[in-house]
C-alpha cells in the first residue's frame, strides 16, 4: 500500500497541487526524521517542539515560528536552515513527488458564468489523481489519498466517487480504481507527512512564479528544491485554450 499526501498552493496566475507518495514501510522513519528537524530547531531557537512545518509560516515567521521573526534577531537564515533540514530529510527517503498545475489566466478571459465549469481545485485534483494512479499502477500497488483539510471536503469526496465511476472523461487510470476507499482529509497540524507536502507545494509555487526578485532569495529557493528534485516523478502545468470550458477529462 502506498500513502499519498496531497496539498495545494496557488497565486493569481497558477493553481498547483502536490502529491507526496510514500510506501508504508517509510512512513514512520520519515515521520520521525521530520520530528527530529523540529526538535533540533527547538534546541537552538525559540520554537516549540511540536511546531508545524508549514512553508509560509517558516518563510514569513508566522504562527508557530513567530518568535523566530522578532526584530533584533538574525533569524531569516535560521528559518531557511530549518526548511533546508526538512527538505533534506524528505529527499533522503524513498518517496515520489507528483506535481500538477493549471494556468489560471485563460480562466479570467472566459465568460461561461458561475458554476459553468469545474473549479480550479476540482480540475487539478482530478488530473493529479489520474497521475497518481498511473504511477501506482506501474508499481502494481494500491494507494490511499490523504489531503489537507479544506472547506467543501464532502463535495470533494463525492467528486472522488464520481471520478471512479465515470469513464466519460477518458481517464488514463481505469477510473482511478487503484485508489482505495475515499479521500481522507486531515489537519496538517496533526500530520508531519501533510506538512512535508505543504513544504514542497509552497516552495514549488514560489520558484515557478518568480515572485522572489532578490537573487539571494532565488538562490536559496533553488538550493532548497535541489534536495527533493531527484524525487519528482511528474510535473506538468496545463494551459487550457481560451474560451474553452474546462472538462474533467482534459490534460
Amino acid at each position: 500500500m502506498l500513502l499519498t499526501y496531497v496539498d495545494e498552493s496557488y497565486d493569481r496566475d497558477h493553481y498547483w497541487m502536490v502529491a507526496l507518495v510514500v510506501a508504508e514501510k517509510h512512513l514512520r522513519p520519515l515521520h520521525r526524521a521530520l520530528d527530529s528537524v523540529v526538535a533540533k530547531a527547538a534546541d537552538h531557537y525559540p520554537v516549540d517542539r511540536h511546531a508545524e512545518l508549514h512553508g509560509h509560516a517558516l518563510v514569513q515567521a508566522r504562527d508557530d515560528w513567530t518568535r523566530m521573526g522578532n526584530k533584533g534577531h538574525n533569524m531569516v537564515r535560521a528559518r531557511i536552515g530549518v526548511y533546508a533540514d526538512a527538505m533534506k530529510v524528505i529527499g533522503a527517503h524513498d518517496v515520489r513527488i507528483i506535481v500538477r498545475g493549471l494556468d489560471l489566466r485563460p480562466h479570467r478571459s472566459n465568460h461561461f458564468g458561475p458554476g459553468a465549469c469545474p473549479s480550479p481545485h476540482e480540475l487539478v485534483l482530478r488530473q493529479l489523481l489520474e497521475e497518481i494512479c498511473e504511477h501506482v499502477q506501474v508499481r502494481d500497488e494500491l494507494a490511499l489519498v490523504i489531503a489537507d483539510e479544506i472547506d467543501g471536503a464532502d463535495d470533494h469526496r463525492r467528486h472522488f466517487r464520481d471520478y471512479q465511476q465515470d469513464a466519460a472523461g477518458g481517464s488514463v487510470s481505469d477510473n482511478l480504481l487503484c485508489l482505495v476507499d475515499t479521500i481522507h482529509f486531515a489537519p496538517s497540524k496533526a500530520s508531519r507527512l501533510l506538512q512535508a507536502a505543504d513544504l514542497i507545494a509552497y516552495l514549488h509555487r514560489r520558484l515557478v512564479s518568480g515572485q522572489d526578485s532578490d537573487p539571494r532569495a532565488r538562490r536559496a529557493n533553488e538550493m532548497l528544491w535541489a534536495h527533493v528534485a531527484p524525487r519528482v516523478a511528474h510535473s506538468h502545468c496545463w494551459v487550457p485554450e481560451q474560451h474553452t470550458c474546462w472538462r474533467l477529462g482534459s490534460s
